[in-house]
């Protein structure tokens, strides 16, 4: 039987190539150009802070690389940042390892000698919440969507077992789970002094523990991974109600928008287009081979191939998603 990782990834598969991609600094909503720069390879140790790009006033991003975690990423896979307010600062996810967080931590005081009130985490994969233990000093608040505890309990041995096999005993060792102090169901605000942050939670989609964060003073939406550019969509939660809450997220008026992987983006809600495609269509492929009669196996062979030349890490994760929209949709009236 195979093996699959936290993140959706068929663990017999091989671990896709390097692909550092160019990341989009965005000012287009303030009248600037777009500017281009190559992401650095990452180095983190010795107080060395995790690169990040301020993209809008007060708001910096880390881009995560199209990689599955391994030792030489450091797990640092998915985009991660902090907004800056004039009281304190709150940090949205932390990244996939003890180290990527203490780096992350380090880039906030190169930025800033405010400290850090809240630590905010959009979903419970590996890749979004393993820095947390890093600010455990600060005594944040730590902010979740209501449903984000029981999963870091449910999952967190598996998780345990998956982050030494991924980025190595010595890495896994100090990468610990935090749950959240504060729980969220709808719209939760924060307040960072001059600044408002809108936290909202979702209805299963991605996951069944997925949040937005709005930033009123830029219009700057973190959608963690609600939204995939580049890097192929993981189904860890509900296809339909995914596609449902994307409808509902187009709504929301960003001026600029973090997606939880690829680049950041003023081209809002346009940049959701490619998923959706996908999504739609793999909801259309499912439900024809369930209505032919076809076999989960069959199904998994035959859906979607013409898409692997769209998306990054493709063959790591479209089966997975197959199966997981199959399992669904096999059970509709």
């Amino acid at each position: 039987m195979e093996k699959i990782n936290p993140c959706g990834v068929h663990e017999s598969w091989p671990v896709a190539r390097w692909s550092a991609q160019a990341f989009t600094g965005v000012a287009k909503w303030l009248g600037a150009p777009l500017v281009c720069c190559a992401i650095p390879s990452l180095v983190l140790g010795a107080d060395k802070p995790l690169p990040v790009q301020e993209v809008a006033a007060g708001v910096f991003v880390h881009q995560g690389v199209h990689q599955d975690a391994m030792p030489g990423n450091y797990g640092a896979i998915a985009n991660v940042g902090f907004i800056v307010g004039a009281k304190c600062v709150a940090v949205i996810d932390t990244g996939g390892s003890f180290a990527q967080g203490k780096a992350l931590r380090t880039a906030v005081s190169r930025h800033t000698p405010l400290p850090v009130c809240y630590v905010i985490n959009t979903h419970v994969h590996p890749d979004h919440v393993y820095g947390n233990a890093a600010f455990i000093a600060d005594k944040p608040e730590f902010i979740g969507h209501h449903n984000l505890a029981a999963s870091m309990r449910s999952r967190g041995g598996y998780y345990a077992t998956y982050l030494e096999r991924t980025i190595g005993p010595d890495l896994a060792r100090q990468s610990t789970l935090v749950p959240p102090s504060v729980s969220v169901k709808g719209i939760h605000q924060v307040e960072l002094g001059e600044r408002k942050l809108i936290i909202q939670a979702w209805p299963t989609s991605h996951t069944d523990n997925d949040l937005t964060v709005l930033d009123e003073t830029t219009a700057t939406l973190w959608t963690g991974d609600l939204v995939f550019r580049e890097r192929i969509p993981s189904l860890d939660g509900s296809l339909s109600g995914w596609l449902s809450t994307m409808e509902s997220l187009a709504g929301i008026p960003a001026r600029l928008v973090v997606p939880g992987h690829g680049p950041v983006s003023a081209d809002w809600p346009a940049i959701m287009k490619p998923q959706q495609r996908y999504l739609q269509q793999l909801l259309a492929d499912v439900r024809a081979a369930i209505k032919a009669k076809r076999s989960i196996q069959q199904a998994t062979n035959e859906i979607g191939a013409a898409d692997s030349s769209h998306w990054q890490l493709f063959n790591g994760y479209h089966r997975q998603n197959v199966t997981a929209a199959f399992t669904e949709l096999e059970w509709e009236d």
